[in-house]
This record gives structure tokens, sequence and C-alpha cells, in this order.
């Protein structure tokens, strides 16, 4: 059954091949995002065609979409709408925002100001959005997939950690290899690429959402995925002291939840009805590096999140 539900996700990938080269590993974890149900942050330098990515892959469904471009002026409003005063009807009427759609896209989210990051917290999360003294129900389902760039720090700002903890998966993007950016230059004289065709309605994917979520998890790669977690709450009890220092605050529950819930859309993508642990394995990095708060002696250190979890991941035997 999950073998022939999950049919569709190779007609997507298809057609993003006709407009995207390369970036395999990109597509496929933003796709386990969507079908996971969960927000995706890409981080990766410019030009390695993250924006082009999710626009490619909105045009293959027949759902709505908004790009949101932030930038340091940026209002609440701007995102989640407004209360107007109608003059001829004496009556205050709601404007809704671009939020309002199956999936947003929030272009360089690191370049809008706290206060536009609050708005984001409740729709993320509760998927609705208040305006004035009501609360509107966002579209089901609903994703926010957010860019940022992680050399150009001038006139950003930091996401708080209750929103990046909002996010499921952070992928971190990198160059394409040498034989796709061939690919690239062959493409230039060719004529107008042509746009991706709608695949896929909204109800097949909210089909496609709620069997992944009915999907099998023994009893092993349950209590695998629990130790994972465990280890960065209490590195010393699982003999890594040499971490006890390093890591301020480990995994939230939001966050063992977030991973259970990947590893399940991973077998999905597999065409799996069960999680095995390499789905955790190969989740873990991208659901717990920006929810890993590390100390200070880790920052002098020079140790990253992923360094720490490849540790992590090293030390728990897998079943």
């Amino acid at each position: 059954m999950v073998e022939r539900e999950s049919a569709f996700i190779d007609n997507i990938t298809g057609e993003l091949a006709k407009t995207i080269v390369g970036q395999r590993y990109m597509v496929e974890r933003i796709l386990i995002g969507l079908l996971a149900g969960g927000h995706c942050l890409i981080e990766g330098v410019p030009g390695l065609a993250k924006t082009l990515t999710v626009k490619t892959l909105a045009q293959t469904l027949e759902a709505r979409f908004q790009r949101l471009q932030f930038t340091p002026d940026l209002l609440p409003a701007d995102i989640t709408g407004t209360t107007i005063y109608n003059m001829q009807t004496a009556e205050f009427t709601q404007k809704l925002g671009p939020i309002f759609a199956n999936l947003v896209l929030a272009d360089e989210i690191n370049r809008a100001p706290a206060k536009v990051q609050s708005a984001l917290l409740e729709a993320m999360e509760e998927r609705q959005v208040t305006i004035g003294d009501r609360s509107l129900v966002l579209p089901d389902p609903f994703t926010v997939f957010a860019t940022q760039n992680p050399l150009d720090h001038d006139g950003t700002y930091p996401l708080p950690a209750a929103q990046l903890d909002r996010f499921l998966l952070k992928l971190q993007v990198s160059y394409p290899d040498r034989a796709s950016e061939a690919q690239l230059i062959a493409r230039l004289g060719n004529a107008e690429p042509t746009l991706p065709q709608p695949l896929v309605e909204v109800e097949q994917l909210r089909q496609a959402m709620q069997l992944i979520r009915q999907l099998h998890m023994a009893e092993e790669v349950r209590s695998y995925l629990l130790e994972l977690v465990s280890v960065t709450r209490n590195p010393a009890d699982f003999g890594l002291t040499e971490l006890d220092t390093m890591i301020d605050h480990g995994i939230s529950p939001r966050g063992t939840l977030c991973l259970a819930l990947a590893a399940k859309a991973k077998a999905f993508l597999a065409g799996r009805p069960y999680v095995i642990p390499d789905d955790v394995i190969s989740m873990a990095p991208l659901v717990m590096r920006h929810r890993l708060s590390l100390s200070y002696t880790a920052a002098t250190a020079e140790l990253s999140a992923d360094q720490v979890i490849r540790q992590i991941l090293g030390a728990v035997a897998a079943p």
C-alpha cells in the first residue's frame, strides 16, 4: 500500500529534474519536510537554487503558493494581514496576508526583525493567525520553507531558539558536483525551459501525510531514537563525559516527535511501511543541528553541532 501511495513522488522528482540540475540531497529533504507536514529551514550560500527548488516544487502541486521576501522594514501585518476600516459600510473588515497559503517561501528569513519573526510563531506551531480579536485557521496543509545565507550577517537578525525549534528540519546545502555544473552550462544555449506541470492535488498530499503518521516503528527503533535524544540531555550518563560541558540544552520533546516523524517520512519516500534505524540516523542531523544549544566551551573549541551529533551517533549502537 505504501509503495502504491508513494508512487507520485517519482512523478514530482521527475518534474523537478526538468528545472533543477543536481541538488538531489536538497530535493529529497525538502520532500521529506513537505510530506511530514513540517517546516524547513534551508541554509546555503547564494546561487544554489534554494528558492528555485521550492518555487518549482510548488508548481508541481495544485496548491496555493506565496513567496515572501523578508527585509528589515517588513511589518507583521505584511505577513499575517490586518484589519481595515470600510468607510462605506462603517465596519472593520479583515484583509488576509500572504501567509494564508499551503506553501509559504520565506526568502532570507533572518533579514526581518524580531517583531516580524514573532508573527510567524503562532502560524508555524498552531496553524492559525490572530488578526485583531479573531483567530483564523490556516489552510491544510501548511508548510513554511525558509532560506537564509550563512555568509552575509550585515543587517540580519538571528532567529530565536523558540522559532528554530518550530522548524522540523534544517538543511545545509552545498555546491553541486562538477557534472551537474557542466549540465547547467550546456543548458544555457537551449530554449526557454518548460514550466513544471501540477501533478498532485492537495487531497492526495493530505492523504499521504496521514499515512506517514501511521507507519510502523518497531520498539527497538523507538528505543534507539529515544536514547539518541537522551544523550543530548545527559551525555555523562552514557559515557560521553567530554560532551557534558559542551551542551547547554539538549533536544526538546518537540524535537523527539520531529525526529520520529521525519524518519517515517524518509521510510515513506523509500516506499517502506516501516522505519529502520538508517532512517533515524539520516534524519538525526537535520532535526537536531538547530535544536542543540552548545556552550561557550564548545565555541572556544570550535565544535559544531554536527560534530557533536556525529559523536552521539557513533556512541549509541543502532539495533
